[in-house]
């Protein structure tokens, strides 16, 4: 730890005993005598609103929204925050709608929800496809970026030695079960929020003092000089580039790269809500905090985590703009300008003290995610295959233990994938890695969610179909389209660009992702309509709904009033 001083390694030892010690406590106070399987991976009944709206925004804020996004906000602006407010919206409706029929239904896992609408081999392929999604994208660019991040920021050769230490925070953690992460991830969100908050403060005032020459820099003249002197990277909507194909040396190449993450307009009629509401509604590592709730206390909580999504670009994506302008004004001279780089740039600048609170607040946010993401791995294992499949008869007993192992063999797949960095997470760029590489999957899985939960004639041949169709309906749009095709069709704009990457240029031909998404998504819905409409008018596995189910009261009907007035504040100013 040769960058950090003795108060800041003090400040990280005490961020660590905190977590440790109120993690033991909170397992010794609510443990029973005989633990159950479902108080241990759901902790029913015992998280409270603001529990599960902190461990909702604990888990989703890791390595890859404060290094990836932050790179994203260095590399194309406050563009990217559309991934962070869009969630606020996609919160709410799940909430309103997709809450209410979870828990009418008894749904503890996913799978689950699968097997009880379509039927058991629909079950099985996802439980097999989340955990591999799960352990070889997520985990690995969770425990990847993180490592890299807080590495760089201690000045290097440690890389392994961090994962290691990372892996046995998490581990200490994740063997607690749901209620330990729930109730630590409070702690991890407030450590979180205020490091964040902390270190966005002090790069304004850096801002100030080296851009404007302040003596005592000032966070809000710190802001404006941002805005002026990177104005495009304050704007929402990215214009559609006039040429689609560029090369190194015309001005128009960086424009296409941006476009191709962040399509515009485009995106918001998309691939952009297929990514939100997939991982919001659809993904037991988010919903499983509000599985073991009651509908107001499950509702508050998304409600309150959605709240505090509108807040989450400042931390995560504003860091990025000022190590932009910073760079571009050539003060960071030991940057290199890679995107995932930007975030550790910064914190080089803190001081003493402040340094070790930051890499206290990126340690939380990792060590929730990991623990939170290896707790819905052993969810999933131990409910959907193990006891279904492997041992019918198991004992509660006999089914925390093998959840706690499934953790442990987890963990030890996560540290071998990222050893070497076997994926490429660094090169593909951290928060686009993870948003592509889900992408993949998400179009079918949404379309089989939203149609089995909302239309009761959809069938389970029609969710199989749509869950492999929406795969390699993405797999084409990414890898085959353009060339049976071409470029430019009323589907979609390819563009070819050229990118410098260890000094070898590639070129490269592709469709923006978020728009392969939608037309995935899309097509797959169709295709199920259709072949749904073959079987009868009420499958006789479909959900009982009614409108009561969805009534809100007066206090969530004000939260959410309250969420859609401040973004639509922020969507005026920035557009």
């Amino acid at each position: 730890m040769g960058n950090l001083a003795t108060i800041d390694i003090i400040i990280f030892l005490v961020y660590f005993v905190v977590v440790a010690g109120y993690g033991i406590w909170i397992y010794n106070r609510k443990k029973s005598a005989a633990t159950g399987s479902k108080d241990y991976f759901l902790a029913e009944g015992s998280l409270t609103w603001w529990a599960i709206g902190a461990s909702l925004i604990a888990s989703n804020i890791s390595a890859e929204q404060f290094i990836g996004m932050s790179g994203e906000g260095f590399f194309v602006g406050i563009a990217v925050a559309a991934y962070e407010w869009i969630a606020a919206i996609a919160l709410i409706i799940i909430a309103v709608w997709f809450i209410p029929i979870y828990l009418k239904n008894k749904i503890y896992t996913m799978p689950q929800f699968l097997e009880t609408r379509y039927n058991k081999s629909v079950s099985l392929i996802m439980a097999v496809f989340w955990l591999f999604l799960y352990v070889i994208v997520n985990l690995t660019s969770i425990l990847y970026l993180g490592a890299l991040a807080i590495d760089t920021l201690l000045g290097g050769d440690n890389l392994h030695i961090i994962m290691v230490g990372l892996l046995l925070m998490a581990l200490l953690i994740g063997l607690g079960g749901m209620k330990v992460i729930g109730y630590t991830d409070v702690i991890q969100v407030a450590v979180l929020i205020i490091g964040g908050f902390a270190t966005v403060y002090m790069a304004l005032q850096i801002v100030d003092q080296r851009i404007n020459g302040a003596a005592v820099g000032n966070a809000f003249a710190g802001f404006q000089t941002l805005m002026n002197e990177a104005p495009q990277h304050f704007k929402l909507i990215l214009d559609k580039p006039t040429t689609t194909t560029t090369t190194l040396a015309m001005p128009e190449n960086l424009s296409v790269q941006k476009y191709v993450v962040l399509p515009g307009l485009a995106m918001y009629f998309a691939g952009q809500w297929i990514v939100n509401l997939n991982y919001w509604g659809c993904n037991q590592y988010i919903t499983q905090r509000a599985l073991g709730a009651d509908l107001k206390t499950a509702r508050t909580g998304i409600l309150f985590a959605g709240f505090l999504k509108l807040f989450m670009p400042i931390i995560v994506m504003l860091p990025g703009i000022a190590a932009y302008v910073l760079y571009t004004k050539g003060h960071l001279p030991g940057f290199n300008g890679v995107k995932d780089g930007a975030y550790s740039a910064i914190l080089g600048f803190l001081p003493s003290g402040l340094k070790g609170l930051a890499v206290a607040a990126l340690t939380a946010a990792i060590v929730a995610s990991l623990a939170g993401k290896v707790n819905s791995i052993s969810t999933i294992f131990t409910l959907d295959i193990y006891k279904k499949y492997l041992k019918a008869d198991a004992t509660e007993i006999e089914m925390v233990r093998t959840g706690r192992w499934a953790i442990i063999i987890a963990m030890a797949v996560a540290l071998a994938f990222t050893w070497t960095d076997v994926l490429g997470i660094g090169g593909e760029g951290g928060f686009t890695f993870i948003q592509k590489y889900t992408g993949f999957i998400s179009p079918g899985v949404f379309a089989m969610f939203l149609l089995g939960m909302f239309w009761k004639r959809t069938t389970g041949t029609a969710a199989l179909v749509g869950v492999l169709l929406g795969f390699l309906l993405a797999i084409f749009f990414n890898s085959f389209a353009v060339g049976i095709f071409g470029k430019e069709t009323w589907l979609y704009t390819a563009f070819t660009y050229e990118k410098l990457e260890n000094g070898v240029v590639h070129t490269i031909t592709e469709i923006p992702f978020l728009i392969n998404m939608g037309w995935s998504f899309f097509i797959t819905v169709v295709v199920m309509v259709m072949i749904s409409l073959a079987g009868p008018k009420v499958n006789p596995k479909a959900f009982a709904i009614d409108a009561t189910m969805f009534k809100v009261d007066n206090r969530t009907l004000i939260m959410i009033v309250v969420t859609v007035l401040l973004l639509t504040a922020l969507y005026v100013r920035f557009w």
